[in-house]
């Protein structure tokens, strides 16, 4: 087992797509980050093996921000105008419906409502890098990860070393653990600027060119416990 680096952010998106928070530290269960993405709006009459739906479709849910003020889950919703709505409340449904032009209505999964993995991680030095190729200085809120780490070996792309392995977050026995189940394959999110919406699709050009379009890692939780900004990492290779 080697030490990799230490934790730099913790976040958690409690309504899909919508704008994230970053926290000092959170519980991760069996289902990933507790509150993290157990909301999100399903699209009324879609059939379809995915009914969710996410910025890729309506940029502009990043600009919403979910208001968590007492517990993990959301009450109110801070529209991009400055409006709160109640998460379950039909003004928010119907603005949010309105801006996409079909009819949504919100859902809470027990269990999360994943993409992939319930985990992601990404290093610091991968995001910088992505950005000096982009031309630009990006925010981490962009990658949408739970878990950013600050490595002790600088280089970015390193997250791809890690596959097959487990992460552990902190020292000793009960320290949680995240086996790395796969890279994290890029989508258009990470082109919409976090506080603008704004497209910028040198963002994941810069990511398909340098590293085929994989950035970071999903994992998913073999064993529980409290992440928190400061914690030394450690990666216990596969022994195969």
């Amino acid at each position: 087992m080697i030490e990799i680096g230490r934790v730099e952010g913790v976040f958690r998106y409690p309504v899909k797509s919508m704008g994230g928070e970053s926290v000092e530290a959170a519980t991760m269960g069996w289902h990933g980050v507790e509150g993290d993405r157990r909301l999100a709006f399903r699209k009324i009459g879609d059939r379809g093996g995915f009914p969710w739906l996410t910025a890729s479709k309506l940029p502009e849910l990043v600009l919403f921000r979910p208001v968590c003020r007492d517990g993990e889950l959301p009450a109110y919703v801070r529209t991009p105008d400055g409006s709160e709505l109640a998460v379950f409340g039909e003004e928010l449904a119907a603005e949010v419906g309105r801006r996409y032009g079909a009819p949504v209505e919100m859902m809470q999964m027990k269990n999360g409502i994943f993409d992939d993995a319930s985990i992601s991680v990404i290093g610091s030095d991968t995001i910088r890098e992505i950005g000096r190729l982009a031309g630009r200085s990006l925010d981490a809120r962009r990658f949408r990860p739970n878990i950013v780490v600050s490595l002790v070996q600088p280089g970015a792309f390193q997250e791809d070393t890690w596959l097959g392995g487990t992460l552990l977050f902190g020292e000793g026995e009960n320290a949680p653990a995240v086996q790395v189940t796969g890279p994290d394959m890029r989508c258009s999110m990470v082109n919409l600027d976090p506080d603008s919406a704004n497209p910028q699709p040198e963002v994941l050009k810069a990511i398909v060119r340098a590293n085929d379009n994989r950035a970071g890692i999903y994992g998913t939780v073999t064993r529980m416990g409290r992440v928190a900004v400061g914690q030394a990492v450690f990666l216990k290779p596969n022994s195969i």
